[in-house]
């Protein structure tokens, strides 16, 4: 599968999710979201994330853009023609209009970010983090220990699922497993996270160096042509959405 992003800088990536949002949060209009989701599953493929994976990582969406629709839906600000009302409940075709647009707006905001985040090395994120934004080391380090330990949420899942099965653990309805297994990864991650950070400190890590001389790196991180090229372009389609809400009157500057 071909892939745009491959051997590109980590900031590019973090790049492409900043600017890419931006846009989206300063309207609440169904045009730009649809726009920014088409082009989402344009090149989501083209990024090495076909379609089967992408809503496989962003299963999610499908709980929470509905519950976020449904709430505009039943107590947005209400205008225009009105199809029902009930005590604090007003359905008009203003609040129909925001229903569908934050419905679309948060896939249009979480999916870009199942693409971009996929195959970020956390090793190559810090040296970027260090050689070219210049950030201290004591945050950078977390960061890199923070991305290396995200990895690992679908594999303490599964662990977690057997070990409660083998112990004769059962839950009762879809919802209460749910919240006891993301209790008991809230609580492993809490531990190792304390662990890390004791082990870190241990070894000096964050640290200033001995002399108060500059830390050296094994690898150059370095932003190339390449680099410039996807940001670019990258800019250019974030705004696309913008110019094409615009034009057709769809424009709605946070919200008003």
């Amino acid at each position: 599968m071909p892939n745009l992003l491959r051997g590109a800088n980590p900031l590019s990536r973090i790049f492409l999710m900043f600017i890419w949002v931006t846009p989206l949060l300063a309207s609440i209009d169904w045009v730009s979201a649809a726009v920014s989701l088409a082009l989402t599953l344009t090149f989501a493929p083209l990024c090495g994330v076909s379609w089967v994976r992408l809503f496989k990582s962003g299963w999610f969406l499908f709980l929470i853009a509905p519950i976020s629709g449904v709430s505009m839906l039943l107590y947005g600000e209400p205008g225009g023609k009105e199809y029902f009302t009930w005590w604090l409940v007003q359905v008009t075709e203003n609040s129909l209009t925001l229903a569908i647009a934050i419905t679309l707006r948060v896939f249009a905001v979480a999916l870009p970010m199942v693409v971009l985040a996929r195959d970020i090395d956390p090793t190559e994120l810090g040296d970027a983090l260090s050689q070219i934004l210049k950030l201290p080391s004591r945050f950078v380090i977390g960061a890199v220990a923070g991305v290396r330990m995200m990895t690992l949420f679908q594999s303490d899942w599964h662990s977690l699922a057997m070990a409660r099965r083998a112990r004769g653990l059962t839950d009762v309805g879809k919802l209460q497993h749910l919240a006891t297994m993301s209790f008991g990864l809230l609580v492993i991650a809490l531990r190792r996270g304390s662990k890390l950070a004791t082990a870190m400190e241990a070894r000096g890590f964050g640290r200033t160096p001995p002399g108060g001389g500059q830390r050296t790196w094994a690898r150059e991180s370095r932003l190339h042509a390449r680099d410039m090229w996807i940001m670019g372009l990258g800019l250019l389609l974030a705004f696309l959405p913008v110019v094409v809400s615009v034009g057709t009157g769809s424009w709605r500057f946070f919200g008003l």
